[in-house]
């Protein structure tokens, strides 16, 4: 069974090397309501073919540093972008800044949009 509350998303999710932890599209979309999620892309990769999930907070990846200025860093985080690159290095960031709780979505919208979870094209 997937997990579908933070902490248990949280504690499934798979521990990379600098400090935050990797989840599938599967765990993400079980979790979907229950984990703040930011999507680290442009606001012009949020539109057409992957488009973005339902709720996801846009916040491209050079502004993520000053916005988590006011993010708790004991909330858990799930980053996400075109393909699990750019999100992994804001959550290397956000480990380095002293978050404590940050996911990527290994795969990024590449693994979502495959796995065949909806999304916003719009």
């Amino acid at each position: 069974m997937e997990p579908t509350t933070p902490s248990a998303l949280f504690q499934a999710a798979t521990p990379a090397p600098v400090g935050y932890r990797d989840i599938s599209a599967a765990q993400l979309h079980a979790a979907l309501g229950h984990v703040r999620m930011v999507d680290v892309r442009e606001p012009h990769e949020l539109v057409g073919e992957l488009g973005h999930i339902e709720g996801i907070e846009a916040v491209p990846l050079a502004s993520v540093g000053e916005q988590a200025r006011s993010w708790s860093k004991s909330t858990e985080i799930v980053l996400v972008c075109r393909s699990g690159n750019r999100s992994g290095k804001a959550a290397e960031a956000l480990v380095a800044a002293g978050f404590q709780r940050v996911m990527n979505l290994a795969g990024g919208m590449l693994a979502y949009v495959a796995a065949g979870y909806p999304v916003t094209r719009t």
